[in-house]
This record gives structure tokens, C-alpha cells and sequence, in this order.
């Protein structure tokens, strides 16, 4: 199952990059992400960052564990996140920030979120794929009222 969102807000790509590269704080406004945990930090330029992390999650009746790999490139702007164990066949996602701002706004970014991804189990690939497109829609939602946040507000379109 793959999916692209496309918005363009009113943060500069910097703030939203360091957003979504702090993944520590996920379980403070993702309310799906029950808890997080990260390890194995490297830093193998001045960069880019890989660090691996467990998120336990629990939506509607199923809760699971997953572990991914995350790669944050500051200089590119791209935040890689690949599956190292869990429920899913495959995993995969990317989170990108280019500078382009909104109509009217001195300042922005088109925040691009890919994500592609099947579970092992038919079964809960059957239960979470009807509610797919809506549960990505809200987790971008979430990314976006924690900028407004801890940025304050800003205006966005969305592209897709």
C-alpha cells in the first residue's frame, strides 16, 4: 500500500525537518504512539544521523511493536525510515522539505510525505487498509499542530 501527501506550510523546511527528525517526542502528540524508544545512534558525517527506534502502538483493538531504522539528513532535508522487525511485510517511508512558500507568505516549505508499506498478517492488513488514507491524513495533522505549536501559526494548502 503506498501513499504521497504533498503540503505547503508556512515553516521554513529547517523547523519542520527538526519536527519530524525528533522522534522521541512522538508519543506527546501522535496519540496513536503509546511509546518510543530509540537507540543506536550514529553520526557518520556532520550531516546526517541514523538512529534506530521501537514505537508501540495501539489503534482502535490493535496494538503492536515495530522497530525501524531512521536516517535525517539535515543538508538534503530528508528524513528515510526503513523496518528493521515488526508486523509488516515491508516498510517503508520518506519525509521531505524543500523551500517553496505558500501564496502570500514570505517564508515556507512543501512538506512531502511517501510512506509504502504491507503487513505480514492478511488479516491486519485487511482491518487497517480501510482506514489507510484517513490515518495518514490525521498523522499529518498531528505533525502540523505541533508546529503551530512550537512555531505558532501558520497557513497551508493542501496539494494532495
Amino acid at each position: 500500500m503506498r501513499h504521497v501527501v504533498v503540503r505547503r506550510l508556512a515553516y521554513r523546511p529547517e523547523q519542520l525537518f527538526a519536527l519530524v527528525g525528533d522522534v522521541e517526542r512522538y508519543p506527546e502528540f501522535v496519540p496513536w504512539i503509546t511509546g518510543l524508544r530509540t537507540w543506536n545512534r550514529k553520526e557518520p558525517s556532520a550531516e546526517v544521523v541514523t538512529l534506530d527506534a521501537e514505537a508501540e502502538v495501539k489503534f482502535h483493538v490493535v496494538r503492536e511493536r515495530f522497530a525501524t531504522r531512521v536516517r535525517l539528513d539535515s543538508a538534503a532535508h530528508i528524513i528515510d525510515v526503513s523496518l528493521i522487525s515488526g508486523p509488516f511485510r515491508h516498510l517503508r517511508n520518506r519525509w521531505r522539505f524543500r523551500p517553496r512558500p505558500p501564496a502570500g507568505s514570505g517564508e515556507g516549505c512543501e512538506l512531502i510525505f511517501e510512506i509504502d508499506f504491507e503487513f505480514g498478517s492478511r488479516l491486519l492488513h485487511g482491518l487497517l487498509a480501510a482506514n489507510f488514507e484517513r490515518a495518514v491524513a490525521k498523522l499529518i495533522n498531528c505533525f502540523e499542530e505541533r508546529a503551530h505549536a512550537l512555531y505558532g501559526p501558520a497557513r497551508g494548502t493542501s496539494l494532495t
